[in-house]
């Protein structure tokens, strides 16, 4: 097996959620041209039908499933949606997720259980759901979760008491994983940092806000969101198979926050 043999997932079966644009379709789109069909869910049907023709267009399949993903038995039943489909499953790609900042004093004890629930109940809601599926097919294949999470999660800002303390805690829920289903299914995470996707829309046409976040990375500017999805097929793939409870910076080097949404001290 070559190096490059070791990216390949050849006629394996992948679940990404969130998969409609930005980071999700990137992946999506990653993993089946390394040779993974792979099932989509997301809000939008129309998203997601942009998505699943340039997966078509790599000659692998797609299912796409719209979806509320904070309908936790909406989010497990893709598992099974996946394995009745394409016969088997293999990986599993968490991006659901994110909340809004806001302030400490108006984050309601329902915002943050909202945010909790968002960003890692479903990525706990979907993995119990795949991995019975995932060890009763194709046993030889590499078997792998990945969890998006954020440089928030790692890091300290005004505004996100919420979106950060859940970050952090599916970084948490990564390793915990990854110690509960070794050595069969792999675990792993990605820290990502500024990616230039719809969140950032608003400081993309911000000149003096652009400046300021790619002063603040030391590699000057932001990321793609093909720098995700390179890193989600590395850690799914047998290029990954020695990495389990890991989580991944791929963040363009910051060790801070990279901008500064101006939220005032309270009073």
């Amino acid at each position: 097996m070559s190096i490059l043999d070791r990216f390949a997932v050849t006629d394996q079966v992948a679940i990404v959620t969130g998969a409609g644009r930005g980071l999700g379709a990137a992946t999506a789109v990653a993993l089946a041209e390394a040779g993974s069909d792979v099932l989509i869910s997301a809000r939008t049907q129309k998203q997601l039908d942009r998505v699943a023709d340039a997966v078509r267009a790599t000659g692998r399949r797609c299912l796409v499933v719209p979806a509320d993903l904070s309908d936790l038995d909406a989010v497990a039943g893709l598992a099974q949606a996946a394995y009745d489909e394409f016969g088997r499953l293999d990986t599993v790609v968490n991006n659901v997720g994110g909340t809004f900042p806001t302030e400490f004093l108006k984050t309601t004890n329902d915002f943050l259980n909202e945010a909790f629930s968002f960003n890692v109940t479903t990525a706990h809601a979907l993995s119990v759901a795949a991995v019975p599926l995932m060890l009763s097919s194709a046993p030889e294949a590499q078997k792998s979760i990945t969890t998006i999470s954020s440089m928030m999660g790692r890091t300290a800002d005004r505004g996100f008491i919420a979106y950060g303390t859940a970050k952090a805690a599916l970084a948490h829920w990564t390793k915990m994983a990854a110690q509960d289903l070794s050595p069969k299914v792999r675990v792993n995470g990605i820290y990502v940092g500024s990616i230039m996707t719809s969140a950032l829309e608003y400081v993309a046409g911000q000149p003096e806000m652009m400046a300021q976040l790619e002063g603040k990375t030391p590699l000057g500017r932001v990321g793609e969101p093909e720098d995700i999805a390179a890193a989600v097929l590395y850690l799914s793939s047998q290029a990954g198979q020695y990495v389990t409870g890991k989580m991944l910076e791929v963040d363009g080097g910051i060790q801070q926050p990279t901008l500064d949404l101006g939220f005032p001290d309270v009073s």
